[in-house]
């Protein structure tokens, strides 16, 4: 299989054999194809000649492009089909966690439905089960698949029960090992099975030495275990210990993706995950709130100037390096937030306080702002700015970065103990607030400044 590239010419080749209900021609130019591309080609399709593509295809690969879909569209989609349609074409060929995603997008009168229709009860009850519990958990995003034996077999029966439990596992990179009340004891490697005698008992060969979660740990916590450890899955327990699940690397990926897109578009001031695909609408309301703010940021940055006219009349040339200090601030403060936020995301604080923290940002802030400062005084003395815009200068841009760099690690600190995004820091928030109070510590240095020396 070779990497795909979506051309408009593929796309009006494929329209057309799909007017002319070519089946094989239509078949022939999917055959090839991995279901992510073709759920690419979804996106610029009509709902029917998508419906068409679907319906040509065998159940399992149909299943598979379902669960490539972006969010909106596979509700689209979904929502123009039967509850036995779905049920029969996609479900029963998805794994559970993959069957519950789906699902969860439904209304809950169209899962029960849904799952109405499923032959196999105990496939419809843990996918019911998974329905239960909070996407943003490991209960959520975890499989029922899964290989476990228990401790007191011994090798034979091992052996006998993988067999049979691996016809439902697509990946296994893990053999569960749980006792009679399938509380989790460990892992047994493959190496292990293949080398030990066939009389002995699995709990005398399994490694206890493993990781698990609880249904109710958070996905971010779970992602940063797995990144930790460098795992390809993790067992997902219940509050007794039980072996519930496990949660595979893919899931893991899906996860960081979306938060990484999620805190990309918060930066940007954008407060709704949208698509480029999504409507006018959504995507202005996603993006009216900041830029309010911002609007209301410039009127209060203008009042400050305002409160200011006499000395800038006076001294116009003050009103050259406003920009420079406004941009400085605005800099500084999202650079300070990013780390901090970035650290956030990935639990690598470490050990010291929120004060220790602030103390490191707060020693390199005052190296930058002296290198920064100095390298202004430099230029205006060079070009015989005069000491009062040189002092003035030089002045406000230490006294900003410091407090930019201060600013910027507070905000997401705080952010965080009180329970919201700290991304919401590095954006136009932060952004906003230097420049109004970057453009008072200028004016305030400018008007002292002039004062005493002219």
């Amino acid at each position: 299989m070779t990497t795909f590239d979506l051309t408009r010419e593929f796309i009006d080749s494929l329209r057309e054999l799909i007017d002319h209900h070519d089946e094989k021609a239509v078949l022939a130019l999917l055959d090839d194809l991995h279901p992510a591309d073709i759920a690419e080609i979804y996106g610029e399709l009509d709902l029917d000649e998508a419906k068409y593509i679907y319906f040509l295809l065998d159940d399992d690969t149909a299943a598979d492009v379902l669960t490539e879909l972006p969010e909106d569209d596979k509700l689209r989609f979904l929502e123009s089909l039967p509850s036995e349609v779905i049920a029969k074409r996609f479900i029963d060929k998805m794994d559970s966690d993959d069957a519950a995603d789906v699902l969860g997008q439904l209304d809950s009168s169209t899962q029960q439905e849904v799952l109405s229709h499923i032959e196999d009860i105990e496939v419809a009850g843990d996918i019911a089960d998974l329905l239960t519990y909070d996407e943003h958990t490991a209960g959520g995003i975890m499989a029922k698949e899964l290989i476990k034996v228990r401790d007191s077999w011994n090798m034979n029966t091992c052996i006998r029960s993988m067999r049979q439990q691996a016809e439902e596992v697509d990946e296994v990179y893990y053999v569960y090992v749980v006792d009679s009340r399938d509380v989790l004891k460990g892992t047994l490697s493959l190496k292990r099975l293949l080398l030990s005698p066939e009389d002995i008992q699995i709990r005398d060969i399994l490694n206890e030495d493993v990781i698990s979660v609880r249904v109710d740990t958070s996905t971010d916590e779970v992602s940063n275990i797995m990144d930790k450890y460098g795992l390809v899955a993790l067992p997902v327990v219940d509050g007794v210990g039980r072996l519930v699940g496990r949660i595979t690397i893919d899931d893991v990926v899906d996860v960081m993706r979306e938060e990484a897109e999620k805190d990309y578009q918060l930066a940007s001031g954008i407060t709704e995950d949208v698509e480029i695909s999504d409507s006018v609408w959504i995507h202005t309301r996603a993006r009216i709130p900041w830029l309010l703010i911002g609007l209301l940021g410039g009127v209060l940055g203008s009042r400050v100037i305002g409160g200011f006219i006499g000395i800038l009349g006076e001294h116009p040339h003050l009103a050259l390096f406003m920009p420079l200090i406004g941009a400085m601030g605005g800099n500084v403060g999202i650079q300070s937030s990013a780390i901090v936020v970035q650290s956030l995301a990935s639990g690598s604080m470490g050990l010291d306080t929120n004060w220790g923290k602030l103390v490191k940002e707060l020693t390199i802030a005052f190296l930058n702002a002296t290198v920064l400062s100095l390298i202004m005084f430099g230029y205006n003395y060079i070009v015989d700015a005069g000491w009062p815009l040189s002092l003035t200068v030089s002045a406000a841009m230490f006294s900003v970065v410091v407090f930019a760099s201060m600013f910027g690690t507070f905000v997401p600190l705080l952010l965080k103990r009180i329970n919201i995004d700290p991304a919401v820091a590095t954006g136009p928030f932060v952004t906003t607030l230097n420049d109004i109070i970057g453009m008072f510590i200028y004016l305030t240095f400018g008007a002292l400044f002039y004062a005493l020396l002219l």
